[in-house]
Parts: C-alpha cells; structure tokens; sequence
C-alpha cells in the first residue's frame, strides 16, 4: 500500500539522483512500517521549471526550487511511524538532491483500508484475510 510521490523540477537533478531517491525512499518505507519492499511504490514527478512557483515568483524566473512530497498511508498508523517518515523523505531530498532543508515541504494522504484496493480488493478485506490466515495457522 505504502506510495510516495516527490514532485520536482524537471532536468534540476541528475537521473542517477532521482532513481536513487526513489529505492531509498522504498528501503525506508519498509523500514519504518516493517513491511515487505515489494508492496512499496515511488514516483518521480517533474514539472517544467515555467509550470512551478515558489513564493509567488517562477522557477524559470529564478524562483529557487522547493520539493514537495506525499505519500499515502492507511489511517490508523502510528504517529511515531508518520514522524520518522515525514523526517526521512525529508532528509533524503536534502542529502541526495542537496535541497535547502527550509525549502522542503510534505504531507501525509490518509486513506480507509476500505478506500485502497490492491489488485482489485480493498485493503480492508486483504488485511481481515491476512488476519484470519495468522490465526488459522497458528491453531493448526
């Protein structure tokens, strides 16, 4: 379930830096919500520098870039796993994309379990299975 989505101006950072960003914000994910990497989704958006403002003023005007971050998370985690993950995206952009930390802006998309579907099945009946199966192995 776990996305993140860091929006960018585009040709600002070498590719390299981009997809490099990308797995360590999955390692993270995985990390901080002990979750198989596998379940994990990143993407880079990028927005021409004339289609992005900061302060009121162009980046192609010389406005300096400030990326921003989302990412979605089932509702009810737990608020220690939503700190160390608003921290971390942060700290990745700064020590990767060596953006001003002050500039750095993201936010948390909270969603029902019963408003996810993976492969076409709410989360919340995946997780009442999963749930059901721990159970029935653990009295078999």
């Amino acid at each position: 379930m776990p996305v993140v989505v860091f929006h960018l101006v585009e040709q600002r950072h070498p590719d390299a830096a981009v997809g490099v960003l990308l797995e360590r914000a999955c390692a993270l994910f995985a990390e901080v919500l002990e979750t198989p990497v596998a379940r994990v989704r990143a993407f880079a958006q990028t927005y021409p520098a004339h289609r992005v403002a900061v302060g009121g003023s162009l980046v192609s005007d010389g406005a300096t870039e400030a990326p921003f971050f989302q990412f979605a998370l089932l509702a009810g985690r737990p608020e220690e796993q939503r700190r160390r993950l608003l921290a971390g995206f942060t700290d990745l952009i700064v020590e990767i994309l060596g953006a001003d930390r002050s500039l750095v802006r993201g936010g948390i998309w909270t969603v029902a379990p019963e408003d996810w579907t993976i492969g076409g099945a709410t989360a919340a009946d995946l997780r009442a299975d999963e749930i059901r199966a721990r159970v029935e192995g653990a009295a078999g």
